[in-house]
């Protein structure tokens, strides 16, 4: 396991295959095994990065709330402790879509291509004012003993209601196989257990949902003062299942980006694992100063 230390904060990272690079940043409480269906059909073309947010995955929680303008400074930050200096394909999955896009818009020059996978939308944001309650709720649960009692059967949940159920629901079965010679190997279900039965996921994940509104709020206000690169391949892959409003908010933001809208059918809000040959085709299609592929 890699990490790289951001701001004094531990962040655990994952980089795989070859060729240009593209970062891969997962949505609210998620962590970097959830784009592990998408890997396989980008690493024989692409150098695949992930990584935990603070608070997420296997990356020691967070130093400060966030904001758009410090996850987008995040991103370069663990392109810069890899030693990747070239622009990049940025890909954000639901919350993940605002730090994207501001990423795409204060590293313009970083920055080869935008996919936003069924990403957050807001266009009235309300910013809370305080992260308070949602640390004395984190401290509350966590004395309770609940991450531990009950993270990994809420991942369950939350995966089976982010997916397209075929034949019913079924668990989550883990990270997929990671390869570390000739044959594959899987990663059991112990390494999902160890990261949702922890109160550090369950505090980072409070955290980021109560600056929700203030992240939003914030690309907003960059939209209006800092455009996107001339020429920006910009793709909004979303995942409508059904919901026409959705739909209509979705296809709002790529006319608003100036972004090509794709529907990923059938999908449920985890398009990375209901569609992963659809996100990674979305990556390889971006050209734009990465001489193509």
């Amino acid at each position: 396991m890699t990490f790289v230390r951001i701001g004094g904060v531990p962040h655990h990272v994952v980089a795989e295959g070859s060729g240009p690079v593209c970062v891969l940043s997962a949505g609210l409480g998620m962590s970097w095994f959830d784009w592990d269906p998408v890997v396989p059909h980008l690493a024989p073309y692409r150098t695949v990065v992930r990584f935990d947010r603070p608070g997420h995955g296997l990356s020691a929680p967070a130093a400060a709330p966030p904001t758009a303008a410090g996850e987008a400074d995040r991103i370069a930050a663990v392109i810069d402790a890899l030693g990747h200096r070239g622009p990049v394909v940025v890909v954000g999955h639901s919350i993940a879509g605002f730090h994207a896009e501001a990423f795409a818009r204060l590293h313009p020059d970083r920055t080869a291509g935008l996919v936003l996978v069924d990403s957050s939308v807001e266009e009235d944001p309300r910013p809370s004012r305080t992260t308070a309650p949602a640390r004395a709720l984190g401290a509350v649960l966590a004395a309770a003993g609940l991450p531990a009692a009950l993270g990994p059967a809420v991942r369950d949940l939350a995966v089976r209601a982010g997916t397209v159920r075929r034949g019913g629901p079924r668990p989550d079965p883990g990270p997929a196989p990671v390869r570390t010679g000739p044959a594959p190997v899987r990663t059991d279900r112990a390494l999902v257990r160890r990261v949702y039965r922890t109160s550090r996921v369950l505090r980072g994940t409070l955290l980021e949902n109560a600056r929700y509104g203030a992240v939003a709020a914030e690309l907003l206000a960059l939209r209006e003062d800092r455009p996107l690169p001339p020429g920006l391949p910009v793709t909004v892959l979303a995942a409508p299942d059904g919901s026409a409003r959705w739909e209509r908010r979705q296809r709002a933001l790529a006319r608003r980006l100036g972004a090509r809208y794709e529907a990923a059918e059938p999908s449920g809000h985890l398009v990375m694992r209901d569609r992963p040959d659809q996100v990674a085709r979305a990556v390889l299609d971006v050209r734009r100063g990465q001489g193509g592929a």
